[in-house]
């Protein structure tokens, strides 16, 4: 049976969304970039110079299989200036602007903003820092969304979860968690994964008390209350929401009956070791983090990837635009 990123390359390949790269000298992003090339499943724009390319790179822009861009030989670099300042609303002026989009995550960021590319991939050798922040200077954050935050999808085989916040939002509140839950469910839904949500602590309905806890509860509540359509329940250890039989003992009365799929951590700590421990421990491959909430997609790589992951979230990053698209042309 197909998983799933067969499933998306048979998907992306019919519609061959457009993806920046602005890390063309790492090795694992331009391994990845041939294979999607390659394939056919999207049209990569490498923030490169062709010039300095190796052959087969050469090759695959001459059959206009990959497109490379650079801010030296930029031909609207002037327009892309213009409207910088002009997103940025007063807060950069022209030489800023002309500053920043010499960095090759500003300038494929602007590709983006401007429907010149569908999404952007980057953070194979930067922090994520350098790919969050022009996102949220330039995307910014879809209407009625207070927060950005990352998901990663976690696959093996056909078993396919969604971890939540992994790494953005380091000491979320309860309503940071709320809209944690709901923007998950949304990503979960994406991947065609039908969201079952544990709110998680490290207590289960009450079998512990402090703040902490009280926080994980009153998002459970706020979550409910925004979604209402949606299955949510917590506070509850991992085993609780996970395994049936734990579940029974601990939560008999939870509508999730130890079956969750997708887990909201209460902090960055936990979400960061969780996802790692599982992908490392568990043998689980894991992509991301997915930024939730943005009005067009930008995601993050971990530097400690290769470059399957990165293949993979450029496929995550591709089901994202065709969604951005057909929200568009509703």
């Amino acid at each position: 049976m197909a998983d799933l990123f067969d499933k998306l390359e048979a998907e992306i390949k019919e519609n061959r969304p457009t993806i920046v790269f602005p890390e063309s000298e790492d090795e694992r992003v331009v391994a990845a970039v041939k294979k999607l090339a390659v394939n056919g499943t999207v049209l990569p724009i490498l923030i490169g110079k062709i010039g300095e390319a190796d052959e087969e790179l050469r090759r695959l822009a001459a059959e206009r299989k990959i497109l490379f861009r650079h801010p030296d030989t930029e031909k609207n670099m002037e327009f892309l200036i213009r409207e910088l300042v002009d997103r940025r609303k007063g807060k950069t002026d022209k030489a800023q602007a002309t500053e920043w989009l010499q960095d090759p995550g500003y300038y494929g960021t602007m590709l983006v903003y401007t429907g010149e590319a569908d999404g952007l991939v980057s953070g194979a050798a930067h922090s994520t820092a350098s790919t969050v922040r022009p996102a949220l200077q330039i995307i910014k954050a879809q209407p009625g969304k207070k927060r950005i935050s990352g998901s990663f999808i976690m696959v093996r085989g056909e078993e396919e979860y969604v971890f939540a916040d992994c790494g953005i939002n380091i000491s979320p509140d309860s309503e940071t968690l709320a809209e944690i839950a709901v923007e998950s469910a949304e990503t979960a839904k994406l991947f065609g994964i039908d969201p079952r949500i544990a709110m998680l602590s490290f207590s289960t309905k009450g079998s512990a008390k402090d703040p902490t806890i009280d926080k994980v509860t009153e998002a459970v509540r706020l979550a409910k209350a925004r979604a209402p359509q949606l299955l949510i329940d917590g506070e509850l250890q991992f085993d609780a929401a996970f395994v049936p039989e734990v579940a029974a003992k601990k939560a008999p009365d939870s509508p999730l009956k130890g079956r969750a799929n997708v887990f909201i951590f209460p902090n960055i700590d936990a979400g960061n070791i969780g996802y790692k421990m599982v992908q490392r421990l568990g043998g689980f491959v894991a992509i991301g983090p997915v930024l939730q909430g943005l009005n067009k997609p930008v995601n993050d790589l971990s530097r400690g990837c290769n470059a399957d992951d990165v293949y993979k979230l450029a496929l995550i990053t591709a089901k994202q635009a065709l969604s951005v698209r057909s929200h568009q042309n509703a």
